[in-house]
């Protein structure tokens, strides 16, 4: 039999090795989970148990691949039978054999969520009297899903979902939901979803098929157990109940998907509803040099709700110390980014081996510019630029359309976003206003108002009003307020008639860091679109052609990921952590979010604290650093301070500004910020 203590340290060898009953694997970050696992399922094979009688649960295809590898690499082919796979793709496969028992034949089809949302669409178009005021079919789909996760009803998770400008009733939402239902079972097809929801009611409900599959399964895995929802922790425990050899392996540390049903009390209660569990703590770090290691502890020492746990440095030597930047705004932080990619790549790092990450898509903007107009090829790990998100783009072509009224492109976007507006009618209005449209000459604005249809003629009073106050803000210099203007008076209401809370929140935060960006453009608007229109039709394209690229991501999309060198900018109150996530009490969570964006680095971490946001209107508002980073302590991390604040900024001061969306006449300001001139500190 392998000696597994020469393989691994000594506790992952006591989890790979563990006897029999239940068992909590708390695998901090980079301790070695992947490794853990695959020697156990090497384990159990030396030790006699058929291969296809354990049973591996992944959240990925990438995951279950990778380990089962890994595993066929230490105990040869006989890996080859086990059930590894995610628990999407262990339900389908339990379903085929079993499904007959609760009404589905073995080759019933499962819907992508593609042909999900063309079902809904198609049932919404048949059965609601205005399809274009109801919510759309993404929006529709998101609600039956959150419902089959969360074993709510679709009305109560609608209620929750819908705002008071969408006005759609809940019960409506539940109807659509029961007609798509009906739909799939006429298909004999299901949806993702329903993978889960019939795998766990083949296990309650048939008593025959749960007996049967307990007896079979010796052993039970599950990786990434903090992320487990509802269904999937009963759908576990369903399954190892008889033989109660359960190994659930996570980290409570980087329970960060809380908001699309994770369940942090699945592995904290672990312990108590497993009798008898063992726990066993990975707690040495492969990963990082010692000083990330230090932050990292520092961050997660007092959380509350935890299995405490510390990481300790497996690499010899003390590395670089982590950084802490203390910059004047978004600018001079992309500035200084693109400094250290240039120094890194000087001592021999790849872009490839550099990743800046952050809490929302929106505060990337600054550094997607810089990078781009220097020609620094970057990629986006959601594969799509903030400049080609829809939002975005609609609120650019308004301001193309208000800069340039031959602009035909901008026009026909722009006019499209009224209701009953499609492709036919927007061309036929651009050819009657004789391929010109000036939004600042009331008579073309007249004119394209009694070209519009009855759903459309309502809201063009309140937009000829927009368009004609944009004339005034581009006479005096006003940019920002373009923006503003046309998100207060139009554009915020469609965001929450098509979209849930949160969703619409995100598209007016990446909104409103347009806004400030393009006020506090030095070349004013059409400079500032000039360089999006290089950004977007040549950068990006040479980007994604190149393989060797620094990685632009949020930290959400980055876990599970490392790099050599990571930044993560705009630690500042309200930014990281979020304001939203601090009104709502989820502080807990986001100190969870920080430390895996610690974690992420291996030789170099830097973190920035911009000490001025930008507004809408140009004006500027003093932040405060990210309470996260003022738990560090000084001797953990080097300190650089590049923060010498411009004249323009003292006069905002004096004057105070509009203050942004929905702050209109608001001075932010209580006192200046510090000048500091720029200063080291070891």
């Amino acid at each position: 039999m392998t000696d597994f203590s020469k393989l691994l340290n000594p506790q992952q060898c006591a989890a790979a090795t563990a006897g029999d009953g239940p068992l909590l694997v708390l695998a901090a970050a980079g301790t070695g989970k992947t490794r853990t696992l695959v020697h156990r399922v090497s384990y159990l094979i030396e030790s006699s148990v058929p291969a296809e009688r354990i049973m591996l649960l992944t959240f990925t295809n990438r995951a279950a691949r990778e380990m089962r590898e890994r595993a066929e690499a230490v105990a040869g082919d006989a890996v080859s039978a086990i059930w590894s796979g995610t628990f999407h793709s262990i339900c389908a496969r339990l379903l085929r054999r079993y499904g007959t028992a609760i009404g589905y034949q073995p080759g019933f089809q499962i819907l992508d969520e593609e042909d999900q949302k063309k079902l809904i669409g198609e049932i919404i178009k048949s059965s609601v009297a205005d399809p274009k005021a109801f919510p759309k079919k993404e929006l529709v789909a998101k609600m039956i899903s959150e419902a089959a996760n969360e074993r709510k009803p679709v009305a109560f998770v609608a209620s929750r979902w819908m705002t008071k400008t969408a006005g759609v009733d809940p019960e409506a939402v539940a109807t659509i939901a029961e007609k798509y239902a009906v739909r799939k079972l006429e298909l004999g097809a299901m949806d993702f979803d329903d993978l889960l929801v019939n795998g766990l009611k083949l296990l309650k409900t048939k008593d025959s098929v749960r007996e049967l599959l307990q007896e079979h399964f010796l052993h039970v895995l599950v990786d990434e157990y903090q992320d487990t929802n509802a269904l999937q922790a009963e759908f576990t425990d369903i399954l190892a109940a008889r033989h109660r050899n359960i190994m659930a392996v996570g980290d409570d540390f980087q329970c960060i998907y809380t908001w699309r049903g994770a369940l942090i009390e699945n592995i904290m209660d672990f312990p108590k509803r497993w009798d008898g569990c063992r726990i066993i703590k990975l707690e040495r770090n492969y990963r990082s040099v010692p000083g990330v290691l230090d932050v990292a502890n520092v961050v997660m020492k007092d959380a509350p709700n935890q299995f405490e746990k510390t990481l300790k440095p497996a690499r010899s030597g003390s590395g670089e110390r982590p950084w802490r930047y203390e910059v004047f705004d978004s600018r001079s932080q992309a500035g200084e980014i693109l400094r250290i990619v240039r120094e890194k790549l000087a001592l021999g790092y790849r872009y490839g081996d550099i990743a800046v990450l952050y809490r929302s898509h929106f505060q990337s903007i600054d550094v997607q510019m810089t990078l781009a107009r220097m020609k620094v090829p970057f990629r986006i790990t959601s594969g799509v630029g903030v400049f080609e998100q829809i939002h975005v783009k609609d609120v650019l072509a308004y301001l193309r359309l208000v800069t340039n009224p031959g602009d035909e492109l901008s026009f026909l976007r722009f006019i499209r976003l009224f209701p009953g507006v499609g492709e036919k009618s927007s061309k036929n209005c651009w050819e009657k206003l004789g391929r010109r449209f000036d939004s600042s000459r009331r008579e073309d604005r007249d004119a394209l108002h009694g070209m519009l249809g009855a759903k459309a003629k309502p809201l063009w009073p309140v937009m000829s009003r927009c368009l004609e106050a944009a004339a005034d803000h581009l006479a005096e210099g006003e940019i920002g307020e373009i923006v503003e203007d046309f998100c207060d008076l139009f554009y915020e209401d469609r965001l929450r008639d098509e979209w849930e809370d949160q969703e619409a929140e995100d598209r007016l935060a990446d909104i409103k860091e347009l806004a400030a960006q393009i006020a506090g453009s030095e070349n004013g608007l059409e400079g500032f679109l000039h360089d999006v229109a290089l950004l977007t039709n040549l950068d990006v394209k040479r980007n994604d052609s190149s393989p060797d690229r620094v990685t632009l991501s949020t930290v959400h999309q980055a876990k599970g990921m490392e790099w050599p060198v990571v930044l993560v900018p705009w630690l500042s109150d309200g930014l990281f952590p979020s304001a939203k996530a601090a009104e709502e009490g989820r502080m807990d969570e986001e100190r969870r979010l920080f430390y895996v964006a610690v974690t992420r680095a291996k030789d170099s971490l830097y973190m920035f604290s911009p000490q001025i946001r930008k507004s809408a209107d140009g004006g500027m508002f003093p932040v405060e650093p990210s309470p996260f980073v003022k738990e560090i302590p000084p001797e953990l991390a080097s300190i650089r301070r590049v923060a010498s604040a411009p004249q323009a900024y003292q006069a905002s001061l004096r004057y105070g500004n509009r203050g942004g969306f929905g702050q209109r006449g608001a001075s932010p300001y209580s006192s200046p910020s510090p000048s500091y001139r720029t200063t080291w500190r070891r």
